[in-house]
């Protein structure tokens, strides 16, 4: 058995009084001596709870310290760390708890509302009274013994038929991509990061998060972006790396502020989650600040590609990094040449164990040691990549993740509708904003506030589309399919009859 190391444990032991983690909203510091006995103590709060090596514990918390001293406590146990998206309704929270089946149940006290006690076998308890006693508790004396294939995090991600599946990540999966990041991106213990994403995506735990603890940096979490906050906390905390989604980039750059801000520390602003649009990098440009785009998915790392941010290739992202592998391949599974579109096929230590109590999903996205990711990219003469488009229909906006089958079968369920087809438009701001086509069922109407509070009843804000309009027809394709690339390309098309729209509301997401 390849044991696992205690790597937070040994960190406490090289770099005891190196600041950790700082909460952003307290300015509270916490050093890395500091966060292990927290994690010990929590560890062995579970403990003491019945909690046994291999029970699931749900988090529902906004980005806080405590997210990670939870994380480090399961991987004293044995125990599987599962955070949950507290933007999500009730019943979807409800949902994915009654698929994990958890032991425990920590939520945020203004999270209550999502945590309706119809699921039984779990106990649910305010992390704020919680830490209370855990804080004055004892730590574990004796760990886990772990093997590197364990599970240790669990993080839900939309499926293509609209079903949330749960991917598990190993102890290698996660310390494989934190080693490789911090090999490949030439992370040191003097770097300093906010963590702007949140903790229940990858993005936010292992982008950059976990490496930099890793290496013994430091992690400012930060519950809440506001441009003109962030351009402050980027300098006050000395930050040299921070990774941002599009819609981000697009916030601070409307802040006259940021057209004077200087960052002395900065060594690259990395961007994530969604295409990024090319003006962000000339006006990063202009400001003589290093810029450049990644690509993951919570299956993978989410860490995969270096480029040199001098380079400013722009909507490239690189090549491989040092430890793991990538290729692009056509239908037959057979590699592209350059220039050429193909699947992007990644390989390494840090691709995810399997998706949650499904085999039949996780045998079809990993083949052969590769994961199947269902994007598009192809490579240039320089052996640089690039994501061209997506196979499926998901939609980024704002850096969320948003599968519109689930909205069409929810929306094809109100009377008044008749067919629908929901697709992501561009959007400056956003990158894709979602929108609804719909027909009516003879004699029937919907207006826009009226569909909007509809998708509100079964899904979180973000979700829904925040236009909605009435044509004749859905388009099709000659086999009868929806065709959803007509809609795109044509969505300046004239709409017949009424178009109702919802407010385009910037605050549900």
């Amino acid at each position: 058995m390849e044991r696992v190391t205690d790597w937070l444990q040994k960190r406490s032991i090289i770099s005891p009084d190196r600041v950790a983690l700082v909460n952003g909203s307290s300015n509270e510091m916490i050093t890395y001596r500091s966060l292990d006995a927290r994690a010990a103590k929590w560890a062995y709060y579970m403990k003491e709870k019945g909690i046994q090596k291999g029970d699931r514990i749900v988090v529902i918390s906004k980005n806080h310290p405590v997210c990670f001293e939870l994380l480090f406590a399961c991987s004293k146990i044995g125990a599987v760390f599962v955070p949950l998206n507290w933007r999500l309704s009730s019943s979807e929270i409800d949902s994915l708890i009654g698929d994990c089946t958890p032991e425990l149940v920590f939520f945020q006290s203004e999270f209550g509302h999502l945590v309706n006690g119809r699921q039984k076998g779990y106990k649910p308890e305010k992390i704020e009274e919680t830490a209370n006693a855990v804080y004055g508790g004892t730590e574990l004396a004796s760990q886990t013994s772990l093997s590197k294939d364990d599970p240790w995090v669990m993080v839900y991600t939309g499926g293509t038929t609209g079903k949330s599946k749960g991917v598990v990540l190993s102890y290698k999966s996660i310390n494989a991509n934190a080693l490789n990041t911090v090999i490949s991106w030439n992370l040191t213990e003097e770097d300093s990061t906010i963590t702007y994403l949140p903790t229940f995506h990858t993005g936010g735990l292992n982008a950059l998060s976990l490496p930099i603890l890793m290496i013994g940096g430091k992690v400012v979490t930060a519950d809440r972006f506001q441009p003109l906050q962030a351009i402050d906390m980027l300098n006050h905390h000395g930050c040299t790396i921070v990774l941002l989604v599009p819609t981000m980039y697009h916030g601070l750059m409307e802040e006259k502020e940021f057209k004077h801000a200087s960052f002395p520390k900065m060594k690259v602003f990395l961007s994530g989650g969604a295409p990024c649009p090319g003006k962000v990098y000339d006006v990063f440009k202009s400001k003589g600040l290093q810029f450049k785009e990644g690509y993951g998915l919570t299956e993978a790392g989410p860490n995969n590609f270096y480029i040199d941010p001098g380079r400013m290739k722009k909507g490239c992202i690189g090549k491989s990094m040092m430890l793991n592998e990538v290729k692009v391949v056509d239908d037959n599974g057979q590699r592209v040449k350059p220039g050429d579109v193909g699947e992007l096929l990644l390989g390494g230590d840090h691709l995810f164990k399997g998706y949650w109590q499904m085999p039949e999903e996780t045998a079809a996205a990993l083949k052969d040691g590769w994961l199947h990711t269902g994007d598009l990219a192809r490579v240039d003469h320089e052996g640089d990549y690039y994501i061209v488009g997506r196979k499926k229909d998901m939609i980024i906006s704002g850096g969320e993740n948003i599968y519109p089958q689930e909205i069409e079968h929810w929306l094809c369920e109100h009377p008044s509708i008749s067919e629908c087809a929901v697709v992501g438009l561009p959007h400056e701001k956003w990158g894709e904003v979602v929108t609804a086509y719909v027909t009516l069922r003879d004699g029937r109407s919907i207006s826009g506030t009226e569909a909007k509070a509809y998708c509100l009843e079964k899904f979180g804000a973000f979700k829904i589309p925040k236009h909605y309009h009435v044509i004749d027809e859905i388009p099709k394709t000659d086999v009868g399919k929806v065709n959803k690339k007509a809609l795109v390309e044509n969505h300046t098309l004239k709409i017949k009859g009424k178009s109702t729209c919802s407010s385009n509301t910037t605050n549900s997401r």
